[in-house]
This record gives structure tokens, C-alpha cells and sequence, in this order.
């Protein structure tokens, strides 16, 4: 099957490595515009160095990727202004308070104040966390504002890697309504999960990835 420009992730037996180990090893598998694809597998089976992979920090060693229409075997840095990573780790600064991490990401798309200050509210770090450091925040709070920041940046493809560990009921329920909102609105997600139950109600479609390889779990 000849690459697909229009898709958003068309990946075509694709080889990524760490070090010297293969994480992914022939990986195969293509997203439309507006899915919401669960990533399905044990831990090692190479789910996190496929979100990376299409945020282009991880280079292909072999097989043809295009993330929105950037072939990232000759141009990875392109692509990254147009998606959003949450891992496991936040990427938060934290000597900066909430409202000026949120901010910092904003910026990078250009967000309004308003925008800033909606992706907060949407995210519940406004108030009387705005000005809080993050280094006093609690875990879910620092999760909720790593969230807050991926809103403002109103990201084509959001790529999400547990993106509910750490939070409580509410704040997982205000996150799978902004990824049925951004969705709806034109944007693409994949999210890594092991709370099936939760993912597999939000998502569109699941792929299985076995031994770094994609499978197709089939749709809902």
C-alpha cells in the first residue's frame, strides 16, 4: 500500500531502535483525522517509542513514516510544533508557577490569554493554583497542569502516554470530554493506556502492539 499524505500517522513497516535494541520492529498502521486510537500492549511491547516516534523525537531506522503529511525520516523537526506529547514524565518547570508553565506552551502556538486561560479552567488549575509553584503541587495537580498546557497548545495530534495516572475521578472525566471535544473539533489522538476499561470507552478504534509490531484490535 503506497504512503497516504492525507492520513495523519500512515506508518509502513517501520523500525525504531533504542540503543541497539529494536522497540519497534516493523510497525504498520495509519490514523484519519478525528480518531481516537488506544494503543494496547505489555510494558516493553514499544507503545511509548511509538507516540515518540510520531512526535519525532525518535529517528526511523527503516520502513517509510508521515505524521501529518512530514515524511519524519528526513524531517522530524517539523512536525513537532504540530502535535502534543504528554509522557510519563510532565515536562514542567518547576521554579515556574502553573499559569506561566501553561504559558510557556501556549506560546509555542501562539495562544491567546483567553486561550491560556480556558485550557486552565477546562484542566481545574485556575484560581487559586494559577500562582502556585509547581514544585508544591501534588502529583495530579502537576498532571492536570501538564494537560492544561497540552490544551493551549491546540495540538493536530495529541499523543498520550497514561495519560490518566495520577488523577483523580473528575479530572479523568473533564480529560476524556476534552479528547471527545478535540476530536470532534479536527484533531487526532493516540493514548497509550493499561485502564482498558476507561480507554476503550473513549477510543474509536484499539491497536494492538505486540513485540513492537501493529495489530489492529478493531473498532467500536
Amino acid at each position: 500500500m503506497p504512503p497516504d499524505a492525507d492520513a495523519v500517522v500512515d506508518l509502513h513497516d517501520v523500525v525504531a531502535t533504542l540503543g541497539q535494541f529494536p522497540a519497534l520492529s516493523g510497525a504498520t498502521m495509519r490514523v484519519e483525522t478525528g480518531e481516537i486510537v488506544l494503543l494496547r500492549g505489555p510494558n516493553g511491547a514499544g507503545k511509548t517509542t511509538l507516540l515518540r516516534l510520531c512526535a519525532g523525537l525518535v529517528p526511523v531506522v527503516r520502513g517509510t513514516a508521515l505524521v501529518l503529511g512530514h515524511d519524519l525520516s528526513v524531517d522530524r523537526d517539523r512536525v513537532r510544533s504540530h502535535v502534543g506529547l504528554l509522557g510519563h514524565q510532565n515536562g514542567l518547570y518547576a521554579d515556574l508557577t502553573v499559569i506561566e508553565n501553561v504559558r510557556f506552551w501556549g506560546a509555542t502556538v501562539g495562544a491567546t490569554d483567553a486561550e491560556v486561560a480556558s485550557a486552565m479552567e477546562r484542566m481545574g488549575v485556575a484560581d487559586r493554583l494559577a500562582s502556585v509553584s509547581v514544585s508544591k503541587l501534588s502529583a495530579g495537580q502537576k498532571r492536570r497542569t501538564a494537560l492544561a498546557g497540552l490544551v493551549a497548545r491546540r495540538a493536530r495530534l495529541w499523543l498520550l502516554d497514561e495519560p490518566h495516572a495520577g488523577l483523580d475521578q473528575r479530572a479523568r472525566d473533564d480529560l476524556d470530554n476534552t479528547l471527545r471535544e478535540a476530536a470532534a473539533a479536527g484533531a487526532t489522538v493516540l493514548v497509550a493506556s493499561h485502564e482498558l476499561d476507561r480507554a476503550e470507552s473513549l477510543a474509536t478504534r484499539m491497536v494492538d502492539i505486540v513485540a513492537g509490531r501493529a495489530e489492529s484490535g478493531g473498532s467500536r
